[in-house]
């Protein structure tokens, strides 16, 4: 048995995360635990979306930010990492000059990733626990800057697509109808032909929604529950969101509209709940990591 760590950085709209884990190998057969959990709440979106590059003072939060999880990675003693960049990066001008800078003050190599990509890497996570491969589900995971919506069809991915609709996005009135038409559009051509789709939901906001409920992690978020979450959010001020149900600040404006896109797709599917497995980006990019470094030692060995 071999015992090692790997990390992934997500590099996201509204916040920066890295998860290191422990990756157990014994004879070819991997399995990983999650070891530690950072998040940093830089909101590079809101520059990305308004002003089409990353401000000088989030320019510097974000290197003192990598060279902070550089650190964290050497105590740790990580053997591989991964960096994505989504949707913020993808988007602003000065990206190539970030990815330089942090590159040369850090030591970590920032990719920034397609929303294709974005979508096939969450793919990854393991959903073993939610998936019944003779039902249909559609796994929706909601970001700072898109949303990455798959449908799964026999245990497996159908057809995923991305749609620049955003928290972030959303609180600085920045997606028109016509963005909104064409998710609506895209989920009913996808989910009309089928009598029952089952919803899986990742991100931020939705696994605060799903504690809030008090829910265990097996039983699923009914739209009247996250309706009744939305009107009693909305009904009260930033300020008192934070001091009532404990939210982050960066997590109390973005809420809202995260729940205005759950529940948009609950309604277009026809789903009445939403399961929430915790998982997302970073589990995907382990679980990368990890196809990786199976694909290397095969070859190895077979060498």
């Amino acid at each position: 048995m071999r015992i090692e760590k790997f990390a992934a950085i997500d590099i996201g709209s509204n916040a920066v995360r890295i998860l290191i884990a422990n990756v157990i190998n014994r004879k070819g057969h991997y399995t990983y635990q999650k070891n530690a959990l950072v998040r940093v709440p830089i909101r590079l979106g809101e520059d990305a979306f308004v002003l089409s590059e990353i401000s000088h003072y989030n320019f510097q939060r974000l290197v003192k930010a990598m060279k902070a999880f550089d650190l964290l990675m050497q105590v740790h003693e990580v053997k591989k990492y991964a960096a994505y960049a989504t949707s913020a990066l993808r988007s602003v001008e000065n990206k190539d000059e970030i990815i330089e800078k942090v590159l040369e003050e850090s030591g970590i190599q920032i990719e920034i990733i397609s929303g294709k990509k974005e979508a096939e890497v969450i793919s990854r996570t393991s959903f073993s626990n939610f998936i019944d491969r003779q039902k249909i589900y559609l796994y929706v995971d909601v970001g700072g800057g898109s949303t990455e919506i798959s449908l799964y069809k026999n245990g497996k991915i159908s057809v995923s697509k991305s749609f620049k609709i955003g928290t972030v996005r959303l609180i600085n009135h920045l997606v028109d109808k016509e963005l909104w038409d064409k998710m609506k559009t895209w989920i009913k051509t996808h989910t009309s032909k089928y009598k029952k789709v089952n919803l899986l939901g990742t991100g931020g906001n939705i696994n605060k929604l799903h504690k809030l409920a008090n829910l265990p992690e097996s039983k699923p978020l009914s739209y009247l529950k996250l309706y009744s979450f939305y009107q009693e959010l909305n009904r009260l001020s930033y300020t008192q969101r934070i001091i009532k149900y404990r939210l982050n600040p960066d997590r109390s404006d973005v809420i809202i509209p995260a729940m205005q896109i759950y529940m948009n797709v609950l309604n277009w599917s026809k789903a009445k709940a939403i399961f929430v497995p915790k998982t997302g980006l970073a589990d995907g990019m382990i679980k990368e990591l990890i196809f990786d470094d199976k694909k290397n030692h095969s070859n190895l060995n077979s060498s």
